[in-house]
């Protein structure tokens, strides 16, 4: 399988010349293009930073897969479905492995990255509240991916196979044209997680139609596909979810004071009494 996965150096090459194209066409006289074209480069760059985080950490990665071994044993200790298990279910199917490969490669950001066009070209009202969102959650993200922890497909000893690289479709691995991809010891929490759930949430709570219901099918993919391709554990997805619902709460609780500042600034009486006087006079 062509590994599809930018790396974070030709994420960031793409969005330095879109962030060029825009200032081209803000000269052009094109603010349509130019906010379109911005909007896509910062995505880009955000994709190349989380790339980039994978090759950095704040503490030594010799104890990775001992956070991972951790994780796994934490799980089972307060019940959660063992994740080998579910693997060893899919596993005796080549043509469903082979296709959870490929949604973990492609799917991850070729939906958020038609989610925002979309809310950027229908719904441009709502498509700062989206951006913000992803901003805000991948930026959380990010900060704690610096911790490394391995993924369970590291960890054969408790049953777990890297199916990617068994198949030949892993986005990880050896170099793409000489250049390294992302790192794979930035398991926790999932970003893949985070972004699907963001992405449904956004397409339900933007749009009128009645499909929008048919979005949730991509979260349930998403989360069983990190599962049986062994990507990442529960724990790494239920992470995700609550650094999303802190940025929510961000927005919300910084939307309301701006309502309350414009409230404010709306009903405050202007000037003192005794000028208010003379005005009537």
């Amino acid at each position: 399988m062509q590994n599809l996965t930018l790396t974070w150096q030709s994420a960031g090459a793409v969005a330095v010349g879109l962030h060029a194209g825009a200032y081209a066409a803000v000269k052009g006289r094109k603010p349509a293009l130019s906010a379109l074209l911005r909007e896509a480069g910062t995505l880009l760059a955000l994709f190349a930073l989380w790339q980039l985080v994978g090759h950095l950490s704040v503490m030594s990665t010799d104890h990775a897969l001992d956070r991972a071994s951790w994780i796994h044993h934490t799980e089972q200790v307060v019940g959660l479905p063992d994740e080998a298990s579910w693997q060893k279910a899919v596993t005796p199917y080549p043509v469903l492995v082979r296709l959870a490969n490929y949604y973990y490669a492609v799917m991850h950001f070729a939906v958020m990255l038609g989610v925002l066009l979309w809310v950027f070209v229908r719904h441009r009202e709502r498509y700062a509240w989206v951006r913000n969102t992803v901003v805000i959650t991948t930026a959380v993200c990010l900060l704690v991916q610096f911790v490394p922890v391995a993924p369970p497909r590291m960890l054969p000893e408790s049953g777990f196979v890297d199916v990617a690289a068994q198949y030949g479709q892993s986005v990880y691995g050896g170099a793409v044209g000489g250049v390294v991809v992302a790192d794979q010891l930035s398991a926790m929490p999932s970003v893949h997680v985070a972004w699907c759930v963001l992405a449904a949430v956004a397409v339900i709570r933007v749009s009128r139609s009645s499909l929008r219901w048919v979005m949730v099918l991509h979260p349930v993919l998403t989360v069983a596909v990190v599962v049986v391709t062994a990507n990442h554990f529960w724990l790494d997805g239920i992470v995700a979810v609550l650094i999303l619902f802190l940025a929510y709460a961000v927005l919300a609780l910084s939307a309301r004071r701006r309502g309350r500042a414009s409230a404010e600034t709306e009903f405050r009486p202007r000037g003192t009494a005794g000028e208010r006087l003379e005005q009537v006079g």
